[in-house]
């Protein structure tokens, strides 16, 4: 595809000037190429190479054994196959908790190995200073508030986030330190609309109500290509599990019968 012809990048610009102006931002996960391209292709405005990929694709418990250099594999995949969207990595546990100049370290990471764009950052207040020095270093931060799955051992849990003033000062905090987005995860709809009136950059929730400037969901769960717990606020939008099943019962039902490989699939 020629300069000409390819699509206009996703930028911190362009997802204001969405928010601005009603226009509702679409993100989804991403963890390897071919998923990142038709993701791509379909118009999502944001990629996120998200810790989940821990659950999702490794199979454990919580996000928190996937490593740095294990986002990074997965990030430079995601970042080859997007044209258009705009795409994220999560700075992984601990890398957002230990010193600020490791954070800017693998931030830099993120940058220079891959084609992504920026980092999201769990935490609110805490981490303003953290976020500050990213974003003076040249690495855009996408703050993350309310429920923080990093955090899963702390809070006995993931639950639905009830603090309206903290969370709302949290917002505030990550806007002011120089956050171009918000991220509120498994809050009320009202605490929602709190954080999303109260800060003036785009908010992207999942778990947060409809008043929020954009979504976003695991898409293993929107296309039901889950084998665990699917949480409430998730649309499974396919089944791709169950045609991925009835495809490969299909398959071995021809070995076993002799009709594969077949006249068409012999040379």
């Amino acid at each position: 595809m020629s300069d000409s012809t390819a699509p206009q990048r996703i930028t911190t610009r362009t997802l204001q000037r969405m928010a601005r102006d009603g226009q509702r931002i679409s993100m989804l996960t991403a963890y390897d190429y071919p998923t990142a391209q038709v993701l791509d292709e379909s118009g999502i405005d944001v990629l996120l190479v998200g810790d989940s990929l821990a659950m999702v694709v490794q199979g454990h418990e919580t996000t928190l054994p996937v490593t740095m250099d294990q986002m990074i594999y997965h990030a430079e995949m995601v970042g080859r196959a997007a044209r258009r969207a705009m795409v994220v990595v999560d700075l992984p546990f601990p890398e957002g908790q230990l010193s600020i100049e490791n954070s800017l370290q693998c931030g830099a990471r993120v940058l220079k190995e891959t084609e992504c764009h920026a980092v999201k950052l769990e935490g609110g207040a805490e981490q303003s200073e953290r976020i500050g020095a990213l974003v003076t270093a040249g690495i855009p931060v996408m703050a993350h508030v309310g429920l923080r799955p990093q955090n899963v051992l702390v809070d006995g849990g993931y639950r639905v986030q009830k603090d309206t003033d903290r969370l709302v000062k949290d917002a505030l905090a990550a806007e002011s330190a120089g956050a171009f987005c918000v991220l509120i995860e498994c809050v009320s709809r009202e605490i929602g609309k709190a954080i999303t009136d109260a800060v003036s950059v785009p908010t992207i929730g999942i778990g947060a109500g409809p008043d929020t400037n954009g979504q976003v969901l695991v898409t293993n769960d929107l296309i039901g290509l889950t084998s665990g717990y699917l949480p409430k606020f998730v649309r499974q939008m396919a089944d791709v599990r169950g045609t991925i099943r009835k495809a490969v019962t299909d398959y071995r039902d021809a070995i076993d019968d002799g009709s594969f490989p077949g006249k068409k699939e012999t040379f």
